[in-house]
């Protein structure tokens, strides 16, 4: 028999069972749409996280302090706790040629009001490299002023979501507002941007650092945020970092900077690994589609007996018996696949429809992955229906004994 011979026979043993083609057909589908569906998913999330991280700045080092690492040595005394980062430290950072913006971040939450209007907003203080830093965009007015760092200004910038809550279409720059007990005249307002890693940039009130620590009465600093002059430059202006801290706290090694790229390298194995677990948690259903086929498939070789004792006895061998039964079974797959894909297409559809700033893009090794694992998925179960058919007795068959 030749390939197309045994195609068409496939084609006109399927449909002549229009009701249990229908069902494996049904079962394929759900098991690679789902394998499909869920990879989509797992690799939008992670493009989603890599996004966000982009979306800080490029280029970007984080400085924490206290140190993340496990090293040896005896435990530290009690009451001994990680040296605060401090404004003169984020300001010595600028000694480094590999370093071109630092700013400092100190932020908590305050009471922000404007006549009767009152609402509690997160307060983040820096200067104005933090423009740079972050990636900001002007919508009116400007941003912080070039001041010292280590003293405080009663200016202030709003994010867009905050403008609209406390002025509404008012005019905003250059009107006064109420940050706890301090008076700030504002003089910006950020364009809308959205959020960033849990920050809501929209909803957010920027004044200049030492501000920012009167008004929470404190010294320290959240964090550091380092833009190196060059992707390049991030392990020198690490080492910089490094040495500058160490010498301006004696020595001791308690800060942890953190590299972007080392953040998105990351998530990126996290959500990988992850689209791969859901991904092969989906392919369950198609090794329950396998099994549907091989149930259906043993019913057919008893209701296809005369069938298979007539092929028999005009010469077919028994391993000719055993190829016709698992093309059956490949091409119900393979079928079944393709409406699979797309059930997962309109999915998808659907899903970025409703979440547009979800990014969903279906991974290529995703489709092959589904159809392949289908077809032999569906082969396999196949076999054992196959070889049932290829041992029938050729005189028992056509006698329907």
């Amino acid at each position: 028999m030749k390939i197309t011979d045994i195609t068409k026979f496939a084609f006109r043993a399927a449909t002549g069972y229009p009701t249990r083609t229908l069902l494996m057909l049904l079962a394929m589908a759900i098991g690679v749409g789902s394998v499909v569906l869920l990879s989509t998913l797992g690799d939008g999330a992670r493009r989603y996280v890599i996004g966000q991280f982009s979306s800080l700045g490029t280029n970007l080092l984080i400085v924490l302090p206290g140190r993340s690492e496990t090293v040896g040595g005896p435990p530290p005394l009690l009451g001994i706790t990680p040296r605060d980062l401090t404004i003169a430290d984020a300001m010595a950072l600028h000694r480094s040629s590999a370093i071109r913006y630092v700013a400092p971040i100190a932020v908590g939450a305050a009471p922000v009001s404007r006549g009767g209007r009152t609402r509690e907003v997160t307060i983040l203080g820096s200067t104005p490299q933090l423009y740079q830093v972050r990636q900001l965009t002007m919508d009116k007015g400007r941003f912080l002023p070039e001041i010292d760092p280590s003293r405080g200004a009663p200016v202030c910038v709003l994010g867009h979501e905050t403008k609209r809550e406390l002025f509404g279409n008012d005019q905003a720059v250059g009107e006064l507002i109420r940050i706890g007990d301090w008076r700030f005249r504002v003089i910006g307002v950020l364009s809308a941007k959205g959020e960033s890693i849990g920050l809501d940039i929209a909803d957010i009130v920027i004044v200049p650092v030492a501000s920012a620590q009167s008004i929470f009465n404190t010294t320290s600093l959240f964090r550091i945020m380092v833009e190196a002059v060059n992707r390049d430059a991030i392990p020198r202006a690490k080492k910089h970092i490094a040495r500058i801290i160490r010498e301006r706290h004696d020595g001791d090694d308690d800060i942890t900077i953190i590299s972007q790229d080392a953040v998105l390298a990351t998530f990126d194995k996290i959500f990988t690994a992850l689209t791969l677990t859901v991904a092969s948690i989906a392919s369950i259903s198609l090794a329950v589609a396998g099994i549907l086929i091989m149930n259906v498939m043993l019913i057919a070789v008893s209701q296809r007996r005369s069938e298979v004792g007539l092929l028999k006895a005009v010469g077919a061998p028994a391993g000719q018996i055993l190829l016709l039964f698992l093309a059956e079974s490949a091409v119900l797959s393979a079928i079944g696949a393709v409406f699979g894909l797309i059930l997962a297409a309109i999915a998808t559809f659907i899903l970025s429809r409703v979440f547009p700033d979800f990014p969903l893009a279906t991974p290529l090794w995703s489709l092959w992955a589904g159809v392949g694992v289908a077809v032999v998925t569906g082969v396999l179960f196949g076999v054992m229906p196959a070889r049932r058919a290829a041992r029938l007795d050729p005189v028992q068959s056509l006698s329907r004994r």
